[in-house]
Parts: structure tokens; sequence; C-alpha cells
């Protein structure tokens, strides 16, 4: 079987890409920065690798070998001031490792893109035939990770490029999982008024998988799931926790008010805030993915969202993260 390279190991899709590629006999060295990233590494059978993306050196070095790239690694912060820290690892880190594995040889290069590569700009359902529209974008993150996917279909490696939406599933700590555990303690102060298309992490993994498999090279695919508001959204969770939510969303003007005074006071104690203009922008917009394409050709399963949600509660629990 092959040698593997993967980001992201120790991250929500990272980790399940790990055990995966794992599960079909390959062997998967994996960036880990971190003494605790080895150990959640190792423990799944993954051989910890120190390099750092800002460093062609240490990548050239840790692709010799490699028959296959897998970039799931990012920033996906939505706070300003750290922009420039964002754009050299969701850029600049993919340029260096795109030029690495060219270098090494690689076969292959399975990238994590996003559906904010298309931009929240884009109003209309997303398809493969949706121009993309991040580079007019005012936000970072849709920004950092359109031009990171511009850079991977540039490259010389062969490469598929994946676009998933928002991801739920078991071994989130901080996505969605964070909206959860605020339902759980009751903490919630108000429902976005956007939508949003909820994808099941579990099955994003296994289409990559398949994609290097059936060597799907030059492809791009949408990955969504079920549509719901994210009224509906909260109203599910709070229903599986026995918990009480907000009844009804809370408008997209009081919500940026309240993003741009997070935002101010983020400035005085140095930290990212909960909720900022950008985060706030695009929870008030409508999200839909049609993922027709992965369905077809890679056997990419959309999850219901009510077992999906199931799932990911019964993970939390058992990790001791919400019921507490």
């Amino acid at each position: 079987m092959a040698a593997v390279f993967l980001t992201g190991a120790s991250g929500f899709l990272g980790g399940h890409l790990l055990r995966e590629l794992l599960a079909a006999g390959h062997e998967v060295r994996a960036l880990s920065r971190r003494i605790d990233s080895d150990a959640i590494i190792a423990e799944q059978g993954g051989v910890p690798i120190r390099a750092e993306l800002a460093d062609p050196a240490s990548l050239n070095v840790v692709l010799a070998g490699c028959e296959a790239v897998f970039h799931a690694a990012a920033d996906t912060s939505m706070w300003k001031t750290r922009a420039a820290t964002q754009t050299a690892t969701n850029v600049q880190g993919t340029e260096n490792l795109l030029r690495a594995a060219e270098s090494a040889g690689v076969e292959a290069f399975v990238h994590t893109s996003s559906v904010s590569a298309y931009s929240h700009l884009a109003r209309e359902t997303l398809n493969e035939s949706v121009p993309q529209r991040g580079a007019e974008n005012w936000i970072n993150y849709e920004r950092t990770k359109f031009l990171g996917e511009q850079a991977v279909r540039r490259s010389s490696v062969p490469w598929i490029v994946f676009n998933p939406s928002h991801i739920l599933g078991p071994g989130d700590r901080h996505n969605w999982a964070r909206l959860i555990l605020m339902v759980d303690r009751e903490k919630l102060p108000g429902i976005p008024p956007g939508s949003g298309s909820f994808a099941d992490v579990r099955e994003i993994a296994r289409a990559q998988v398949r994609a290097w498999q059936r060597r799907r090279f030059g492809e791009s695919y949408l990955v969504g799931g079920e549509h719901a508001s994210y009224v509906d959204l909260v109203h599910r969770v709070g229903a599986a926790l026995c918990k009480r939510t907000p009844t009804d969303a809370t408008p997209a003007w009081a919500l940026m008010a309240f993003a741009h005074l997070a935002e101010a006071s983020s400035w005085l104690i140095r930290k990212e805030p909960d909720v900022t203009p950008e985060s706030a922008t695009l929870v008030c917009e409508t999200l839909r993915v049609d993922s027709t394409k992965a369905m077809r050709e890679l056997n990419y399963v959309e999850t219901p969202l009510d077992s999906l949600l199931a799932d990911t509660v019964a993970w939390m629990r058992k990790e001791g993260v919400v019921g507490r």
C-alpha cells in the first residue's frame, strides 16, 4: 500500500481522513506540531511527522517517498486580526506544500477547500458549474480558501479538490459543536437568521479516499447535505438535549450590531470574539449545496440531519462535552 502525507490529522475532518486511510491499509505520515497531537495521531496508528507549512525545506524531507498528499489543514479564523497569519497558512502554506509535492514526484494531491471559495456572494444553489467569487470577497477566510484552491488548480501535481459545506459529526469540538454546547448550557443568546447545508464528516472523508482510489484527477466536488435553517437546527439540537432554545431568529441587523461591538471589545482584550462581523455575515446568508456529482461519481451519502445530529450529540455525551 502507499505512503500518504496528511495535514490536519489532529483536527476534525483530518482525524476522519487518518482513520479512513489507515483502514485502507496505507502508511499515513501525519503533520504534527505539538506533543499532544503526536499522541492523538500515534494512538490511531499514524506516524507523527514534524514539519511546517511555512518551511519548504522541512516539507521536501517529509514528502520523500510519498505517493499522495491529503491537505486538510486550514486556519478557519473569522477575526481580521488574524488575517496575515491566516493568509500565510491557507495560501502560502498550500503553495509551499504543492511545490514540495512537485519536487518529490507525488502522484496525487487531494485538497480540502470549502464552499467559502465560492463565497457568500454566490446566491444560487451551488454546483460545480457556478463561478467562484472568493477573490471578490472582503472576508479573509473566503478569499484565502479561494486563493489556496486556485494554487492547487494551477499545480502540475495531479489534484482533486473538495468543497465541503457545514460539517457535522462525531469528533467535532470546535465547529458546530460550540453551538450544541451553548444549547446544552442554555447560553445561546440568539439564533442566526440564515440557513445551511449540513454534511457528514465521515462521508466526506470516505469520498476523498474514493476519489483518490478512482483517480478522479482534475475534478472538484461540492459535498453538502440536508438543508435547514439555523432556527430549525437549533430547535432539533434542543429537542435532542431536552433543552430550551430561543423560539425565533435574531434579526440580521441586531446580530451585526452585536458582532461589531464584540469586535471593538476584542481590540482591548486581544482575544478573538465568539461573533465577528465576518462570521455574522455568513450565518445571515442562505447556503444550498448540490452534491449530485459527488453522489454519482464517488457514492457520497447525504446523511439525514436528525441522524447526523444524533450521532454528534451521542459522541459529545460519551466524551463528557455535553450532559454534565
